[in-house]
């Protein structure tokens, strides 16, 4: 299951290059020197990315630059594959109902004019690139701006008065690393600190790279702070790059790393069980890391609110029968933008946003930062804010 979604990942993107290729390049009969040169930098496109996420972990300034080319040229060609597709589509379509049957024959169409066809299909095809260029920029400056503040307000089963109107700070998948630095963390940090959390849940995939090269990236998240404490649960990235250093990091940046495991959260005589479990397929770097919400509250308290926080959606697959009211996650970014929107709902009961799951509030968060091509279309990134409330209210 470890290369199972790189597989995937290549597949798609060659089949995507293959079509691009076919659907674009050849018809506007460039010359021999021109086809191969399209070609070429078709694949360079595919083969970029790659160079750069293993290059970038061996540090060197010019890394960066390289990780931005390569990145958005991923999602400028992930943008036309998509835009293709919706072309040929709707003129199949088109081509299938001029073919159904009608009453009155209409009069013969006019031979083809072949100039004509190919001069329409140049005009589209170049409509089609206009079009992908338009959404990445536009993507790209979605994806650079300081997230959105998401706030919610949640009733929750047999919450104390004491915590009506208690503050949940949550922040992940901020992914440090490739394109996202040090000067785009501390602008998250500075909106963060500003909304007054009673306590932080970093729900996983921090960083893309090591620990020695990433440390001083992701130093400001040391800076956050609040009365109940700050959390951290493991994404799956963390397993990408080093999961045992990350959560001694994660700790002297002041965090508690929940795996697997809980703490109760007090005011006064009053508490609710704040849990948290290792990624879902955690199990699969490290076995001790196997995700296990029974684990994590074991020996909790039956009688307080509880409160779980888990990187992946489809942890919620393993929560049943275990009185959890509330579920904080993230993973999915929303779906970030098409076609990768397709690939973050496999396997995940939910993508984005509040749901109420047989009794179980759960939030998916679209993510603090993205992965990969530093475009976000429909999917713009969040600091969530989570409210508790005694008693039933409206979801805002």
């Amino acid at each position: 299951m470890t290369f199972l979604w790189p597989l995937i990942a290549l597949v798609l993107l060659g089949g995507g290059i293959f079509y691009v290729s076919r659907r674009l390049i050849t018809p506007f009969q460039l010359p021999k020197v021109g086809r191969i040169a399209a070609r070429i930098t078709l694949a360079l496109v595919m083969i970029l990315p790659i160079v750069a996420m293993v290059l970038i972990r061996r540090g060197g300034a010019w890394t960066i630059p390289l990780a931005w080319v390569a990145f958005i040229a991923l999602g400028f060609l992930s943008l036309t594959v998509t835009l293709l597709v919706v072309r040929d589509v709707l003129a199949l379509g088109f081509g299938l109902m001029k073919r159904l049957p009608v009453r009155v024959r209409p009069a013969a169409d006019p031979p083809a004019d072949p100039a004509r066809r190919r001069f329409l299909i140049q005009a589209a095809n170049l409509g089609v690139m206009g079009a992908a260029g338009a959404l990445t920029g536009y993507g790209v400056y979605e994806a650079r701006k300081r997230p959105d503040v998401v706030r919610m307000t949640l009733p929750v089963r047999n919450l104390p008065a004491a915590f009506d109107g208690f503050r949940i700070v949550q922040i992940t998948d901020v992914h440090a690393g490739l394109t996202i630095h040090r000067d785009w963390i501390e602008s998250v940090v500075d909106e963060a600190k500003g909304l007054q959390a009673d306590l932080i849940a970093f729900t996983g995939d921090m960083v893309d790279g090591s620990v020695a090269q990433l440390r001083n990236d992701v130093e400001p998240l040391g800076q956050l702070d609040a009365p109940h404490g700050k959390f951290f649960v493991t994404g799956n990235h963390e397993y990408y790059s080093g999961v045992e250093q990350w959560v001694e990091e994660a700790r002297r940046l002041g965090y508690a790393v929940l795996l697997n495991e809980h703490v109760l959260i007090e005011r006064g005589d009053d508490a609710f069980v704040l849990a948290g479990v290792t990624d879902y397929t955690g199990g699969q770097f490290l076995p001790s890391h196997r995700s296990d919400p029974a684990k994590a509250l074991e020996g909790a308290p039956g009688n307080m609110p509880r409160i779980l926080l888990a990187h992946q959606p489809r942890t919620l697959e393993q929560t049943a029968d275990l009185g959890v009211d509330v579920m904080l996650t993230g993973h999915t970014h929303g779906g970030q933008f098409i076609p990768w929107n397709l690939l973050a709902t496999l396997g995940q009961p939910y993508i984005r946003g509040l749901h109420n799951h047989r009794g179980t509030w759960i939030y998916v968060s679209k993510g603090t930062g993205y992965w990969g091509p530093p475009v976000r279309v429909g999917a713009r990134s969040e600091i969530t804010v989570v409210t508790l409330a005694t008693e039933i209210a409206k979801i805002a």
